[in-house]
């Protein structure tokens, strides 16, 4: 069942690992297929070398529904994503991978909270820091559930990065948005500071968001600092 979004998953973790994003086991991806079913990425099993058999099927209480191989088991983060679908029914996918420039900023703690870049302040608005999870444990959905009503992309204090989407190309493609204005906001930075846009500008960028076919949510105006 579903292999054309095993098919759309494969190929977004081949990317990631393509990206630099990921290496040995790390990141994760999931995909809403159908009311309390969720494909889900094994856990232990690099982003090159993933195929349609590494991909299972569960439910929102963690059962496997189906299982591609006898010692399948999903992800150990999968808690995360369940809390998204939980927090979040426009969400249809999650992605959570360590692009390293963005994964920089997390680990110096340091939200990217700029509204320098165009596309950027159309897109996702400004990245929260969540705050410190252990991986695996409840600790990362508890910390990352008052961000999910107002942000469709996380900073994860010490450990990576975490977007949603309604589908998961659009969650893959905001990773891809947060590691290029990662990459940007870090080289303003060192040519002496980041420069916002201004604020009747951001106001007139967010309200082209229907304009150009955004979905999910957007924070305003520097509301990252909400707890």
């Amino acid at each position: 069942m579903y292999e054309d979004i095993k098919d759309q998953i494969v190929e977004v973790c081949h990317k990631m690992w393509t990206k630099g994003w990921v290496a040995a086991n790390d990141g994760n991806v999931s995909v809403k297929v159908d009311e309390d079913r969720y494909l889900a990425t094994r856990t232990g099993i690099s982003k090159y070398e993933i195929t349609r058999d590494h991909i299972g099927l569960i439910d929102g209480s963690f059962n496997v529904i189906e299982k591609p191989t006898e010692d399948w088991r999903p992800s150990s983060e999968i808690k995360m994503h369940m809390k998204c679908y939980q927090e979040r029914p426009d969400v249809g996918a999650v992605v959570h991978a360590h692009p390293p420039v963005a994964t920089g900023f997390a680990c110096a703690h340091k939200p990217l909270d700029d509204y320098c870049m165009i596309e950027t302040v159309i897109t996702v608005g400004s990245v929260p820091l969540t705050p410190y999870g252990t991986p695996s444990t409840y600790e990362v959905p508890q910390a990352i559930e008052p961000y999910l009503p107002y942000h469709d992309v996380m900073l994860l204090t010490n450990h990576g990065a975490l977007t949603v989407g309604a589908d998961l190309t659009t969650a893959y493609y905001r990773m891809e948005t947060l590691e290029l204005q990662a990459q940007i906001s870090l080289v303003a930075r060192l040519l002496g500071g980041v420069k916002d846009i201004d604020m009747n500008n951001i106001n007139r960028l967010i309200g082209m968001r229907d304009q150009y076919g955004v979905t999910g949510k957007h924070p305003g105006y520097k509301k990252y600092t909400k707890k």
